[in-house]
């Protein structure tokens, strides 16, 4: 009896697969995470695995793949997720074996923190400069005084709509975090206050339909920046800045977490700097507690 060859079905390779998965995060994914780890899957991952096949993959190939990438740590370390969601997709779709991620243990590399916030004296020279440019850009100084009085991140205030504002505090429908509510002070409504309703938006685009544009607010924040004499500070070191007045005022993790949106305590520990002068009133307010019981 003649046997009749049976011919395996070709495992697909990593690359058209990675595409799929990536498709079909984007129903769960937020628009800016997704453009993100498209970057990462188009500049550290396809590079290496595009026309691997998918379920011959190993771990050794994972860690030899993260070595390769020890010049751009940070990036591998964001790749590092990426790669594994593709994986387990796969095994979803029953191209590799169950608990077969090649991603499992892969150890991130350590990078060097960047602490930066704002002391006294440079909040004040930042806020010349905005008194000095109002009249030249009032949307983005408004934008940036709120940041500062806020600790809002840049996204959330600009796509920020007038009918996100009622009863005096910001009512955010997703933030990074999902919605949100952002409490107001005094001096946070007296900037709104004093900006145009002509659009829906709080802080239109200057030449187009929809919010300020990133490109357009980062422009305006580097000449600000330079005429402070701030040109290491970025936009999000103010956020850092208003968690950092907030701990010298005596407000708790939780309480500064809340007023930041954070959901992780964790996550707001490391948004507080403690500088040296906090240390040393903290020392001081021990010593004394202790002096007096001695």
């Amino acid at each position: 009896m003649e046997h009749i060859a049976v011919r395996e079905k070709p495992t697909p390779c990593f690359g058209p697969i990675a595409k799929d998965v990536l498709q079909c995060q984007s129903r769960l994914w937020k628009p800016r995470t997704l453009a993100a780890n498209r970057c990462y899957l188009r500049n550290q991952i396809l590079p290496y695995f595009a026309d691997r096949p998918i379920a011959a993959i190993t771990p050794e190939d994972v860690r030899c793949w993260f070595a390769a990438l020890h010049a751009t740590p940070a990036a591998a370390n964001r790749a590092v997720p990426v790669l594994s969601t593709i994986m387990r997709e796969a095994e979803r779709m029953g191209l590799r074996p169950e608990k077969s991620n090649p991603c499992a243990g892969i150890r991130r590399y350590r990078t060097p923190g960047r602490t930066r916030f704002l002391t006294a004296a440079e909040t004040r020279s930042l806020g010349a400069v905005l008194a000095e440019r109002q009249d030249e850009a009032p949307g983005p100084v408004a934008l940036v005084r709120l940041l500062v009085l806020t600790g809002c991140r840049q996204g959330e205030l600009r796509h920020l709509r007038w009918e996100d504002y009622r009863e005096g505090n910001l009512y955010l429908p997703d933030s990074k975090t999902g919605p949100r509510t952002v409490w107001l002070s005094s001096a946070s409504r007296d900037v709104l206050a004093a900006l145009s309703h002509q659009s829906r938006w709080v802080f239109p685009a200057e030449r187009s339909e929809g919010p300020m544009r990133t490109e357009a607010l980062y422009r305006h924040w580097r000449e600000m920046r330079t005429d402070a004499g701030l040109s290491d500070v970025r936009l999000h070191d103010l956020r850092h800045t208003y968690a950092s007045f907030a701990l010298r005022q005596g407000e708790t993790v939780l309480t500064i977490g809340r007023l930041l949106g954070h959901r992780d305590p964790a996550t707001t520990l490391r948004y507080l700097h403690f500088d040296d002068a906090l240390a040393m009133q903290a020392v001081q307010t021990v010593a004394d507690a202790v002096a007096k019981q001695a």
